[in-house]
């Protein structure tokens, strides 16, 4: 499914999905993992913010100045009206160019909606907009291929490369995986958190070799 179908599909379900997510924490603990990674505090994206609620609510209290990028228009609606004082950008990821560096990149339950084909594509873009030190957050079906699913009355794609393809190329891009978790065992639901390495050549070959 092509990611502006899937941001008119969310339109359609905006209400929905943020009553079920406004009070949740689901995702909260992760994040504060990942901000306490963090070297700096000065710049997160969130890559598929939606209404913004819990997740950039805890980065502004983290002290972060926050990004927050969507496909859906009507997510993007209520994510205005709650943070005016936030930058949101209305786009398609995997057309997008992130304007800066960030010390924080946040994707949480968003890049599996791709397109099987543009995972690469945009785990790149993370992986090149993060600042020395920079901190990775996102979520992955852990299984190899593609699948359909239902989410109040509508079909969405849904996505994902393999944990062994997503550690491998996290690592090939400078990055050293510090977490992987599947957060809701049996159910193919993975977390990754990574860093951008700021070591020698030698140093980041020693780290990733002691990785799993």
């Amino acid at each position: 499914m092509h990611p502006r179908e899937t941001g008119r599909r969310y339109d359609a379900v905006a209400a929905q999905v943020d009553a079920d997510l406004r009070e949740s924490p689901y995702g909260v603990g992760f994040l504060e993992r990942a901000i306490a990674y963090c070297k700096a505090r000065r710049t997160a994206l969130d890559v598929g913010c939606g209404a913004g609620g819990r997740m950039i609510d805890r980065l502004l209290n983290a002290g972060f100045q926050v990004t927050g990028i969507d496909v859906s228009r009507g997510m993007l609606d209520i994510a205005k009206a709650r943070h005016p004082s936030v930058e949101f950008v209305h786009d398609d990821v995997t057309e997008w160019t992130p304007p800066r560096y960030f010390d924080l990149v946040l994707a949480w339950d968003s890049i599996f909606h791709l397109p099987y084909a543009s995972h690469t594509l945009v785990l790149g873009k993370f992986c090149a907009c993060l600042s020395d030190g920079g901190v990775l957050l996102f979520t992955a079906g852990g299984v190899d291929g593609e699948i359909v699913g239902t989410m109040h009355g509508h079909e969405f794609g849904y996505s994902s490369l393999s944990e062994v393809a997503l550690v491998r190329f996290l690592r090939d891009h400078d990055c050293v995986p510090l977490l992987m978790e599947r957060d809701q065992y049996p159910l193919h639901h993975v977390v990754i958190i990574a860093t951008k390495a700021t070591m020698s050549p030698p140093q980041r070959e020693h780290l990733l070799q002691e990785q799993p």
